[in-house]
């Protein structure tokens, strides 16, 4: 017999991959302020791994508590270089310097999703992604947010890798599923080692 899956995420995309995948779930977004949980995380040294996994268990068990005996997945992903963590851009000024600061630089995406159910933790997983953005001029990065208009703001990185973001990289290291911040692969197989989905 399956346990029921919950998604705790509003977000259109990872309710794409679990629709694409054949999943069957219901999805609620978690009210909890990440800003607020990331603070102090970013002050105390934590890593964006860390700030990752303790985000996605935090969307994880504040929707358990509204789903007796479901599996609820929360995701998470956290976008670095260095020891700069980058946040979704405020405007297209912010963009623009976003992007430019990744020129010719890998950067990473950190995406880390943590099972719930009843409120314990059934797993931790982090997968990540290595991103080299080619050199970038300024009169290029102007030109292309002129183009991409309002979605620049949508992500961390300024850019989705799905649409003319492509056109920003030189080389590509990981998952193309990490890179949409949920590691389908290590999911569905701990789903079916759970007996949450068809094995």
């Amino acid at each position: 017999m399956t346990t029921s899956l919950v998604l705790a995420s509003a977000s259109p995309f990872r309710r794409a991959l679990l629709e694409n995948a054949g999943l069957t779930f219901s999805a609620r977004a978690a009210q909890i302020d990440e800003r607020v949980l990331e603070q102090p995380l970013e002050e105390a040294g934590a890593s964006p791994v860390d700030v990752a996994l303790t985000l996605a268990e935090a969307k994880a068990r504040d929707v358990s508590r509204h789903f007796d005996g479901a599996i609820v997945i929360g995701s998470d992903q956290t976008m670095s270089l260095g020891t700069r963590v980058y946040h979704k851009p405020k405007d297209m000024a912010e963009a623009a310097e976003h992007l430019l600061s990744l020129s010719g630089r890998m950067h990473s995406l950190n995406s880390a999703i943590v099972l719930v159910r009843d409120g314990e933790v059934l797993w931790r997983h982090v997968s990540t992604a290595h991103m080299t953005v080619r050199l970038l001029d300024r009169g290029f990065v102007e030109r292309h947010l002129k183009r991409v208009g309002e979605k620049a703001l949508s992500s961390v990185g300024a850019y989705q890798l799905e649409g003319e973001g492509i056109q920003l990289f030189e080389k590509i290291e990981g998952d193309y599923f990490t890179i949409l911040g949920l590691p389908m692969l290590p999911l569905l197989e701990k789903l079916r080692e759970l007996g949450s989905i068809d094995a």
